[in-house]
């Protein structure tokens, strides 16, 4: 016998997948992003009208507030709802099993049928899943909902507002950080190029291809930097 020949037998690699981040990353990535873009938009449209630094910092810090707790309020909301439609299933659910469970039991057989499993196998694993938690397994093949994608309304609220909060602070932090002269142009550079890392990371973390994803969000951002760095300059208050 190999002395070092494996005991137990081969070990096989546990898979790593990457739905368990959906309900954080989308929060995450859409609170950075709207917060990046929004204020750093409204700081040059403020700026070409010929505002001053004063008035724009009160500018950045009001929208930086307000968008953070319309981005939290805004999430909690149709999160919410989402909740309140998966607990409604639930009880519905919950109650088809209290009262007619034999009709249940064909229903998820039919179910298992359709994703290749014989009859008589389907009927075999309905009939076990239905002994060990009906509910749950009625909730997770039936309505499409586990532990990974049920609405959490507090926790995207948080998230959306933590992460408008990061993106809005960078534009401020950079009007604070550079002379009045050359504001307008590193708030948009800088901002555009958060924006690119935002969207490279985000591709990243959700497989995707990096390159796409930082080039949508990079293309998105510009454009609404440039659209009210224009605005702001046709209603310009300085001579």
């Amino acid at each position: 016998m190999n002395a070092s020949a494996p005991v137990n037998g081969p070990k096989h690699p546990v898979e790593q997948h990457r739905g368990h981040r959906g309900a954080w990353l989308r929060a995450a990535v859409l609170g950075a992003n709207d917060g990046i873009v929004s204020t750093a938009s409204l700081l040059l449209g403020v700026a070409a009208s010929g505002a001053n630094t004063h008035a724009l910092l009160v500018a950045g810090c009001a929208g930086l507030l307000a968008g953070a707790l319309s981005m939290a309020a805004g999430e909690y909301v149709s999160v919410s709802s989402q909740a309140d439609l998966e607990q409604a299933d639930l009880a519905r659910e919950r109650h088809e099993l209290a009262t007619q469970p034999e009709l249940e039991l064909e229903e998820m057989t039919g179910i298992y049928v359709a994703r290749g499993l014989s009859p008589e196998l389907a009927r075999e694993v309905a009939k076990a899943l239905t002994e060990k938690d009906a509910l749950a397994a009625h909730a997770r093949d039936e309505l499409q909902i586990n532990e990974l994608t049920a609405a959490k309304p507090v926790l995207a609220a948080m998230t959306s507002a933590a992460a408008f909060s990061v993106g809005a602070g960078l534009p401020v932090l950079l009007l604070l950080l550079t002379p009045t002269r050359g504001q307008s142009i590193t708030i948009a550079f800088g901002s555009l190029l958060a924006l690119i890392l935002l969207g490279a990371w985000s591709g990243r973390v959700g497989g995707a291809s990096m390159r796409v994803a930082a080039v949508r969000v990079g293309c998105w951002g510009a454009a609404a930097m440039a659209v009210c760095y224009l605005v702001g300059g046709l209603f310009g208050v300085s001579a």
